[in-house]
């Protein structure tokens, strides 16, 4: 059947309009049922702690369940590539660890997806400093002393890290690198907590919300925060880039989802999670984990993500990091 141009043509724009027209309802009505939150990492994890605490939020304002599902392994690449593979509806989201969704991009030569082509970002949620401490047999108080004991001692510093190309470890070699020492990398597969309380190695840059307490009890010493500014979990301790300017290095967590999720989808989630981080209650319990809201737009949160993977692609290549 041949139709007239004119019909033809306006056929078309009828028909691309009541798409836009269904698009815009299906984010009115958008969640009709459960939606799975992935997290890449481990139950107790610190993205698993703030992914639950959002999650819950979601919820109790959309009248959904937004539910956990941890899918941990190879530095977070397999629960990431879970949502990649998910159908693109808005009911499979991604809890972004940003730092080792950024250094997984250069660390693996051979991925199964593409982080920026494959997974929309959705919204960011917040930062999180690490602190570098240190096993109290080591001599050094300040940064200073500890990069002239480090120079003083090629070698004789053993570095614990939650495994190679995780965030500690990446932290770390930045460290190595501006401050030029050495110091000898542990990776663990495990918990590196026994073996720093018990000297066997004798630095890591982890996060604040696993060391605070052990800091607070005199069982470790902190040196210095990661972070650009100081931190209110301890705020007697100085940031690295006080004695060793340009350092900055922070975890950075967001929401994303699998690609050509509808737009309209995206903005309805990155609107919820902005008025999530606004709650006063919600900005003390970041706190405690030694946190900071971020909110942002999708599109602030993607070009971000560009930067993290082009800066620590540096490091990672600087210091000849490779995957276990």
């Amino acid at each position: 059947m041949n139709l007239p141009r004119r019909r033809f043509l306006h056929l078309a724009t009828g028909a691309a309009a009541f798409a836009v027209v269904s698009r815009i309802a299906q984010a009115g009505t958008y969640p009709t049922r459960s939606v799975r939150m992935i997290v890449p990492f481990p139950a107790g994890n610190a993205s698993d702690i703030l992914a639950r605490l959002v999650a819950q939020s979601l919820s109790e304002r959309l009248g959904r369940p937004f539910t956990i599902e941890n899918r941990p392994g190879a530095g977070g690449t397999i629960g990431t590539e879970v949502v990649v593979r998910a159908a693109p509806d808005g009911y499979a989201l991604l809890m972004e660890v940003m730092t080792a969704n950024a250094i997984n991009a250069t660390l693996y030569d051979k991925l199964n997806y593409d982080f920026i082509r494959d997974i929309a970002p959705v919204a960011s949620i917040g930062r999180a400093s690490y602190v570098m401490v240190v096993n109290p047999s080591l001599p050094a108080q300040t940064i200073p002393e500890f990069i002239a004991y480090a120079k003083a001692n090629p070698s004789k510093v053993n570095m614990a890290s939650a495994g190679n190309g995780s965030a500690t470890h990446a932290f770390g070699a930045l460290f190595m690198v501006l401050a030029g020492v050495d110091m000898v990398h542990v990776p663990y597969r495990g918990s590196f907590m026994p073996d720093l309380l018990g000297g066997q190695v004798q630095v890591v840059f982890g996060p604040i919300v696993q060391l605070v307490d052990q800091v607070r009890t005199g069982k470790l010493r902190a040196l210095a925060v990661t972070a650009a500014t100081r931190q209110a979990v301890l705020p007697d301790i100085p940031t690295v880039a006080e004695s060793l300017p340009g350092y900055e290095a922070t975890v950075w967590y967001g929401m994303g989802a699998p690609k050509n999720t509808p737009p309209e989808i995206i903005e309805k989630l990155n609107m919820e999670i902005a008025a999530i981080l606004a709650d006063e209650t919600m900005k003390a319990r970041f706190a405690e984990l030694g946190c900071t809201p971020v909110p942002a737009t999708s599109a602030e949160f993607g070009k971000f993500t560009a930067a993290e993977i082009e800066k620590w692609a540096k490091v990672i290549q600087a210091a000849n990091i490779k995957p276990d």
